[in-house]
Formats: structure tokens, sequence, C-alpha cells
């Protein structure tokens, strides 16, 4: 979500570029990490990030979902210290025009 309370939405390539696709990806980490947060109580229970799924709305072209991706896998290093398995795939289109979706699996104490 942005500071105003819009989900980031379009197709990178078309619109939207890597940098800011991985801004959004970012965005979608920092929300992740608060619902964990609220959800778990401390994130000092979460053992360590098992994988994430990235998915990219984007052109049939453009060919750099990794880089997109790697606004939200820097983040969780930074916050849990380790590098996770992860996926990075482009789509046609996501629900509500979305920029990334990302699922994240973690092992919890």
């Amino acid at each position: 979500m942005c500071a105003g309370g819009e989900v980031p939405t379009g197709k990178v390539g078309a619109g939207v570029s890597t940098e800011q696709a991985a801004e959004h990806a970012r965005l979608v980490g920092l929300q992740q990490r608060a619902i964990l947060l609220e959800e778990l109580g401390s994130l000092d229970r979460i053992r360590r990030v098992v994988k994430i799924l990235g998915m990219v709305n984007a052109v049939r072209e453009f060919t750099e979902h990794s880089k997109v991706i790697n606004g939200y896998s820097d983040l969780f290093v930074e916050i849990f210290g380790e590098r996770h398995a992860r996926s990075a795939i482009g789509v046609g289109s996501l629900p509500f025009g979305i920029t990334v979706e990302i699922e994240a699996i973690v092992e919890v104490t």
C-alpha cells in the first residue's frame, strides 16, 4: 500500500518501471511484516523464511522479474538476516490490476 492508502497498480514494462515495481514489492513485504507481527505477537517467533513466490504483472516482453522481487527479498533479508528460496514469475494480470503479489512461507516456533 502506498502512503495514501492506495494499492499500487499497473503493468510493469508499460507505465511502471522495474524500479517502481521493486518498491511496490518492498511495500508488500512491509505489509506482510506488519501482519506477521500482529498475528504472532513478535517477529522473534519466526524461525526462518522458507520460500517466497513473487508474481509480477508485466508485459509479455518484460524479463526483469527477479529484479522486481528483489525489493521484497532484500527487505526480508534485512529483517530476518538470511536468504530464502524464491521464485519470481511474470503473469498477464493480477487481481484488481495490482503490480505484484507475493506469497511467503515462514517457519514459526
